[in-house]
């Protein structure tokens, strides 16, 4: 493309590096790219509709459920690693923190399964960005926080991490560490660009499994729910090599996150069938026991 491909990003550190991630994608072809910050919160669609960009970045995640229209996904680029990171001061591990350690995190997903790890710790609400988050642990205000270690990996502070906590213990949320990339529907050229030269397929089926079954369970994005699915390799009836997706799910009994148990299930399907294997998830999950996902005043993971 011949004119200036401008990328609207939020105007914070982790945002524009997100953003600048598929920047550098689209300069190696060639293309021209300008990053414009969209100051206001929840304002990058109307940007993007209002053709005050012509990209949008953001972190898939975050995405609501239900589809905005006018706009497509056009790329989900090469996830990073999905898993939640301890930062904890001394240089603990999980396993490590005393009964009573104060672990900060606004996620309710975080809260109920580090509650049904049953360690004994003591989980006090933290927002903002993650530099502020991880500064209450070196200040001496909490003993640790959660992060998602994809944020970190984004902004250089992986030596902060005392510990990548195994998805056993905690699942990520859907999406975790992926991004979305989009641009308006009448925009072909752009999204095809961006399809060409963003797009990695085996991220684009896990994240389409998870987020399917976070929709199957009529969840909101803050909800207690944990998912992961991964492309693997599989053998056919005849021996012979071929990709099947993965996918293992979490989620509260319940909407109380103090209390709840939390439920697990793990299935696995053809590549094609990402979606199915995310509401057929969904339904066991349901049949043991989820249930009241969704609700007001849901904090953000």
């Amino acid at each position: 493309m011949d004119s200036t491909i401008r990328i609207g990003a939020r105007a914070s550190a982790l945002a524009l590096a997100q953003a600048n991630l598929v920047a550098d994608e689209l300069r190696k072809t060639g293309q021209r790219v300008e990053i414009v910050e969209v100051a206001k919160p929840g304002a990058l669609p109307d940007a993007l509709l209002n053709k005050q960009v012509d990209v949008i970045v953001r972190s898939y995640k975050g995405l609501p459920i239900a589809a905005v229209p006018g706009i497509v996904l056009a790329a989900v680029p090469t996830r990073a690693d999905p898993r939640d990171a301890l930062v904890a001061r001394d240089g603990l591990t999980l396993g490590e923190l005393p009964p009573g350690a104060t672990v900060g995190t606004g996620s309710a997903r975080r809260i109920a399964q580090l509650r049904a790890l049953g360690l004994g710790l003591e989980l006090v609400p933290v927002r903002g960005d993650i530099q502020t988050r991880a500064g209450k642990v070196a200040a001496g205000e909490l003993d640790a926080v959660v992060l998602a270690r994809a944020g970190l990996a984004r902004m250089d502070s992986l030596d902060l991490i005392t510990e990548t906590l195994d998805p056993i213990q905690l699942l990520p949320a859907p999406a975790q560490g992926a991004l979305a990339v989009q641009c308006r529907v009448d925009d072909v050229d752009v999204e095809h660009l961006l399809r060409s030269t963003v797009d990695d397929e085996s991220t684009r089926v896990a994240v389409t499994a998870e987020r399917a079954m976070l929709a199957a369970l009529e969840a909101d994005r803050g909800a207690p729910v944990g998912a992961l699915a991964e492309v693997v390799e599989d053998l056919d009836a005849d021996g012979a090599v071929l990709e099947r997706i993965s996918l293992r799910g979490a989620a509260a009994a319940g909407f109380d996150i103090e209390t709840a148990d939390m439920l697990r299930a793990s299935a696995i399907a053809e590549k094609h069938e990402a979606e199915k294997l995310g509401r057929e998830l969904a339904a066991e999950l349901l049949d043991l026991g989820a249930g009241a996902l969704s609700g007001p005043g849901r904090t953000q993971h």
